[in-house]
């Protein structure tokens, strides 16, 4: 038998119409093509490609942004089983497209990085076609290396990844760290800061907590990145909180004051205050500046004194974090609603002065 007979055209048809156009060297085997018809498909002017070791491309041209985002998820990860077989090849087209199957379950591999950052909608981050490389999370026991436009980032927990077009992509702040950590520019990496608090993709508390556990924070241009976005999340929360009282029915309280106590010490300052009611609002915003989680307790416990102050003096403290105000905003009215009809029912509180901020 002739080991360097090429496949028959059949086979090569039926491939190239019902199947993603880039596969594996496993899925090829499982429908019939042998290593060495597929590599024999891959001589100079042949049909076929090898893009990465074991994925080879089934046309002649460059690929697509799409099937760059495969070929590194083929070569990096496993292909999940699906009843019985062992690569998981789709058997069915996909809906609404005769010639498309169904994206193939990847396990051991995720989507990160810049091209994650793209899946996930940021006009900040290049396309993956643009990309010199795709950056894919997989487990630290993984015997793969990096090649080509396939990077590897070895983990020792894979994040649980979010399904985009058929791609495990890493979450907003494991996808923004990873591409933080292969970033040497200043402004790309606040362009991308800043995007992600204000395209409402995630929460500034959350960025930060993903770059202090890649060690990020003690780069010079990250840590003034840092502080730009914290900026941002908390304008972005004040804008929020307006929008709630103004939206929502709620009396109009006097915003960003001090209260004090007359001739006595500084209570503290708040966001917004009801002197008719005595309640107060405050935004959570705590984040850890420079990474250090003694730093954040310290903030709790300095938000803590404040509040149990403030309560002793008969003033309600309303405590709401940014993200409640972007997931539950109506849930955060009504419990500034109630804590408003309830001021009838409470002692009088102690007289306080209010200066604005």
């Amino acid at each position: 038998m002739n080991h360097n007979t090429p496949c028959s055209p059949r086979p090569l048809r039926h491939l190239v119409k019902t199947q993603r156009r880039v596969m594996s060297a496993a899925q090829l085997k499982a429908h019939g093509v042998p290593a060495a018809a597929a590599h024999e498909q891959c001589r100079s002017g042949g049909p076929w490609q090898q893009v990465l070791p074991g994925v080879f491309l089934l046309h002649p041209g460059p690929p697509t942004g799409e099937e760059r985002l495969h070929a590194v998820l083929l070569y990096a990860g496993r292909v999940a089983e699906r009843r019985g077989t062992t690569d998981a090849v789709p058997a069915q087209p996909a809906p609404g497209d005769p010639h498309a199957a169904p994206a193939p379950s990847y396990t051991d591999a995720v989507v990160t990085g810049l091209a994650a950052l793209a899946l996930h909608g940021f006009s900040s981050a290049p396309p993956p076609l643009s990309l010199d490389h795709v950056d894919v999370l997989v487990p630290r026991t993984r015997r793969l290396r990096s090649t080509d436009f396939a990077r590897l980032l070895r983990t020792a927990s894979l994040p649980t990844p979010v399904q985009l077009t058929g791609v495990p992509v890493a979450p907003v702040p494991r996808a923004l760290a990873d591409a933080v950590e292969q970033l040497a520019d200043a402004e790309a990496v606040r362009r991308l800061l800043t995007e992600a608090v204000r395209g409402g993709h995630c929460e500034p508390a959350a960025v930060v907590r993903e770059l202090t556990r890649a060690r990020l924070l003690s780069r010079p241009h990250v840590v003034d990145a840092v502080d730009s976005l914290l900026a941002e999340g908390r304008a972005i929360a004040e804008d929020r909180l307006y929008a709630m009282v103004r939206e929502h029915g709620l009396p109009d309280p006097v915003w960003n004051v001090d209260l004090r106590l007359p001739g006595g010490p500084h209570l503290g300052g708040v966001d917004a205050y009801w002197p008719e009611h005595s309640v107060a609002v405050e935004l959570d915003t705590r984040a850890p500046r420079q990474g250090l989680r003694q730093d954040d307790d310290a903030l709790w416990s300095e938000y803590a004194r404040k509040r149990e102050h403030l309560e002793r003096l008969g003033i309600a403290v309303v405590h709401i974090t940014p993200k409640k105000l972007r997931e539950s905003v109506e849930q955060q009215a009504a419990v500034v609603r109630t804590a408003l009809m309830a001021s009838g029912d409470r002692d009088p509180a102690a007289y306080v002065v209010v200066l604005p901020q």
